[in-house]
């Protein structure tokens, strides 16, 4: 079952952390995924450019802590701090209309703190998101993803990598996938630290999935005996 399931969901509580943080009472379930999936909506709306690895949402009944992992952090926060400022007013203007729909006016306190991604050839997610700006530009896309392949796999801590295209490539008249791989990919593995990621590329012709994993090695905890 390892090529039918998100390698990441698969190794959640052995290899990978929660990206949202949070346990909710009775009957509040629904909403906190509401509010979550929209504050991921917005955040990739009005930063997408600025290369997004992660973000992870903590939370209790009236505070929220967003944490950004970005390859290009200067881009959120802007000059004197003033997109930071920006996104934190949108997202709390949005939480509260949210709330106050289900009768819920109570005060919510909301930071937003931004991490800086010093390797992007490292991140799943970064590359899929640049691929898919170098085909929404044209690019031809065998040489595209040959190029991230070999940018990914120069670095030590990657041991192997798969990148997947699929959708009307090239503008055929008929959707097909192509992928290219390299070195060790043990989906099965559990212990196995892999990176997952995916991106969607809006082109004329309609569009284009890109996958991109890489095994960055196993896994192993430190034994307390």
């Amino acid at each position: 079952m390892g090529n039918k399931i998100r390698p990441t969901s698969l190794r959640l509580g052995i290899t990978q952390e929660w990206i949202s943080s949070w346990f909710p009472k009775r009957m509040n379930f629904k909403n906190h995924l509401e509010e979550d999936v929209i504050l991921r909506r917005i955040i990739h709306e009005k930063i997408g450019s600025a290369g997004i690895d992660k973000i992870v949402i903590e939370r209790t009944d009236n505070k929220y802590r967003i944490m950004i992992k970005a390859s290009r952090p200067g881009l959120i926060i802007g000059r004197g701090g003033k997109g930071i400022e920006d996104l934190t007013k949108l997202l709390e203007k949005k939480l509260k209309i949210m709330r106050e729909k289900r009768g819920n006016a109570s005060p919510i306190a909301l930071s937003v703190n931004i991490e800086e991604l010093k390797r992007t050839e490292v991140s799943a997610n970064v590359t899929a998101q640049t691929i898919a700006w170098d085909i929404e530009k044209r690019m031809p896309f065998r040489r595209t993803i040959k190029k991230y392949l070999e940018q990914m796999l120069q670095n030590r801590e990657v041991q192997g990598a798969k990148i997947k295209i699929a959708g009307r490539l090239d503008g055929g008249e008929i959707a097909r996938s192509e992928h290219l791989e390299k070195g060790k990919l043990p989906l099965q593995t559990l212990r196995a630290n892999i990176d997952y990621g995916e991106a969607t590329a809006f082109t004329t012709y309609g569009t284009i999935g890109i996958k991109v994993w890489i095994y960055k090695g196993n896994v192993f905890k430190e034994s307390n005996h």
